[in-house]
């Protein structure tokens, strides 16, 4: 397997993480809540079969603080359209977990021809009053290992300072995905995205682990029936919220069979 590249983009005027590793056809993966500060298993085993591409979402790790320019939803859009095709996946398949599909889903809604085939792990996006998901932003810190993986202990290694880090710049670094994410989803994470599923023409998997506490399982029904592609639904057994976190092996073949 050929070895992790890292290389940087300029979007807007900040410095934006690209990562890439593997070979054989090209998958982007767009990442969840917290973002990605390390290289983790999940993205390792895609790689096994997949030139994977990885690029940071403006304010989260890699990403510098990219978000403090981006005021209006249509903002992050744009900038995320922009990130995909200097980052080489304009027209490839498209992955992406809980936040990130969020913003996957809406690339594919917005410009079909971006985006081959889709898979979305839990994205955000939607809210129903009767059934509404959990706001991670009202919780205490030690309740989001909990919140975000069925093992907590496997958010807490990803989000521990590794050897040879800024010890100050780390911590910064993780509370900005926070309020990055908060600029895109807060209030609830509700962005009405349910108005423009139907613009989708992506064949679609969406994955749901089986003790997602952030987000009602009821709502992968939602984006299965408004999705104007075909869709394919899977819930992953023995995992929490961000799915490819607890089960990377498991998440990764289903992804992959499904853009074969």
């Amino acid at each position: 397997m050929s070895e992790l590249e890292t290389s940087t983009i300029d979007v807007n005027g900040f410095p934006t993480r690209i990562w890439r590793k593997g070979s054989g056809p090209t998958l982007g993966f767009l990442a969840g809540f917290g973002g990605l500060p390390r290289w983790m298993p999940f993205l390792e085993e895609l790689a096994k079969t997949r030139t994977v591409i990885v690029p940071s979402l403006p304010g989260f790790p890699g990403g510098d603080r990219g978000h403090t320019v981006l005021d209006q939803h249509l903002d992050w859009l744009l900038a995320v359209r922009e990130i995909l095709d200097q980052a080489g996946l304009a027209g490839a398949d498209l992955a992406g977990s809980s936040v990130g599909a969020s913003l996957a889903a809406e690339v594919a809604a917005l410009w079909p021809a971006s985006v081959h085939r889709l898979a979305l792990i839990a994205p955000f996006g939607l809210f129903d009053a009767n059934n509404p998901p959990t706001d991670p932003w009202a919780q205490r810190g030690d309740a989001v290992p909990g919140l975000m993986c069925a093992d907590p202990e496997i958010w807490k290694a990803m989000k521990a300072m590794p050897d040879g880090a800024n010890s100050i710049e780390w911590p910064i670094e993780q509370v900005r995905a926070n309020e990055a994410a908060a600029r895109i989803f807060w209030p609830l994470g509700n962005t009405r995205i349910e108005k423009r599923l139907r613009l989708i023409k992506a064949p679609t998997l969406l994955l749901w682990g089986e003790h997602d506490r952030v987000m009602p399982r009821a709502y992968a029904e939602v984006f299965a029936e408004r999705i104007a592609g075909q869709t394919t639904t899977k819930i992953v057994e023995g995992a929490g919220h961000l799915a490819e976190l607890d089960k990377p092996a498991e998440v990764a073949h289903e992804i992959t069979a499904f853009m074969d």
